[in-house]
């Protein structure tokens, strides 16, 4: 079968993944105001957006182990199961403990899609791997846009519950149809590549996560991508609380839902198709500095009209998607494509640390000071320091792994 119906195939589970986080804005005020007897706030719903990512981010580890060995087909499946079940439940849940149980299900099975999209990626296209992971994952963040209208209609019709159950249902679904075609590519699996390379740094070695992990590398790339991750999570969970709070009318708000999942997988594709030619680290570091620049200006520029919010909301998403086709670009360039699936999934989990600051932590820093001003502004200067930490990338050197001190054999004294 053609590698690139493969890639399709996971592209469309990957868009239906998508909209189980980037449709979850549209839900967060109509369950606090159906649980307004139970006393919810609007930290207490985002801490579970937190954990829904965190849950899906952490588990990862456990799951790209498994596509490396078997393939991501068994994984597909089970993972329309879990997003079917904690998705479709949402809508009746009776307790924070109960909602938080079942996002987070819906989370391990996004990471099962999620680990198997990039995997398929990374493996097949070893001469493309910047458009491959970038196409892969604009699937991810692209499909909401075509989606979000259809959810907030079928919110203000059906209800947010019934919402909740049909679209888990069907979610399920095509996310295990899309899988039946998913496997691994044979060991001897080689590519033909131009002669002409990208600006593009690669190790000639493969690290296994163990051998990663004792890299100060890893870390490095780590602690940058927390950084950058935390401010489009924050404008993700929080879209339809903030347009609120800056008086934005509602036809604007559908605008920026159509237009800001465009945006996010558009930054994908188009700033994947840069790093193969200009470079991962100063594509890094240009679009996190325009997303530092465009957060900061949405405490100002965006209070000023409806146009000028859904024109920075748009540009926000615009430079941050691509973080998540950078970083595992870098990443399997510095450690090799053989493992790529599970180390990727260890500096994916940084994820996990954003949502929570993101969601939970910038909803609550709302309610405590009634206003969103430091959010933003604390979200600017993280995407700030990842941008300068981009432009030391190139210089660190190549990965290296320990070497193991030769056994000596002692002669026999017999």
């Amino acid at each position: 079968m053609n590698r690139w119906v493969r890639l399709w195939s996971a592209f469309v589970g990957m868009v239906m993944i998508g909209n189980l986080q980037y449709a979850w804005t549209l839900f967060a005020q109509p369950m606090v105001k159906a649980h307004a007897q139970q006393h919810w706030q609007l930290s207490d719903v985002q801490w579970g957006f937190g954990l829904f990512i965190a849950a899906g981010t952490w588990t990862m580890p456990l799951l790209a182990s498994f596509i490396d060995k078997t393939g991501p087909r068994v994984l597909m499946v089970l993972s329309g199961l879990l997003c079917a079940i904690g998705w479709g439940s949402l809508g009746h849940v009776g307790s924070l403990t109960s909602f938080y149980l079942l996002y987070s299900v819906a989370g391990v099975g996004v990471a099962c899609v999620y680990a198997c999209g990039v995997s398929i990626a990374v493996k097949w296209f070893p001469d493309r791997r910047g458009i491959a992971s970038g196409l892969i994952t604009a699937g991810y963040g692209m499909g909401a846009a075509a989606f979000n209208p259809l959810f907030n209609q079928l919110i203000r019709t059906i209800g947010y519950s019934d919402t909740f159950l049909w679209t888990g249902i069907s979610h399920g679904a095509l996310i295990l149809l899309a899988g039946l075609v998913l496997v691994n590519p044979p060991a001897d699996y080689r590519v033909v590549t131009a002669a002409v390379k990208a600006k593009v740094r690669r190790h000639d070695l493969d690290f296994t996560y163990s051998e990663m992990l004792r890299t100060p590398q890893f870390y490095f790339l780590f602690l940058a991508m927390l950084s950058v991750g935390i401010g489009g999570l924050m404008v993700t969970a929080q879209l339809k609380p903030v347009a609120t709070n800056f008086n934005i009318g509602d036809a604007a708000l559908t605008v920026a839902l159509v237009l800001t999942p465009l945006a996010n997988g558009s930054a994908r594709i188009l700033w994947g198709w840069v790093s193969d030619y200009l470079g991962r680290e100063r594509t890094m570091f240009t679009a996190f500095l325009l997303q530092s620049i465009f957060l900061l200006s949405a405490t100002t520029l965006g209070r000023t009209g409806d146009a000028r919010f859904v024109l920075l909301m748009v540009l926000v998403f615009l430079t941050w998607g691509e973080l998540y086709v950078l970083f595992p670009a870098v990443l399997a360039d510095l450690y090799g494509s053989k493992n790529s699936a599970l180390n990727y999934s260890f500096l994916y989990s940084a994820k996990g640390f954003a949502s929570l600051l993101g969601g939970g932590l910038a909803a609550t820093l709302f309610e405590k000071t009634g206003s969103w001003n430091y959010a933003f502004f604390g979200s600017s200067a993280l995407a700030l320091l990842s941008a300068l930490m981009a432009l030391y990338v190139r210089r660190i050197p190549l990965p290296q792994k320990a070497v193991q001190p030769a056994l000596s054999v002692q002669p026999s004294m017999g």
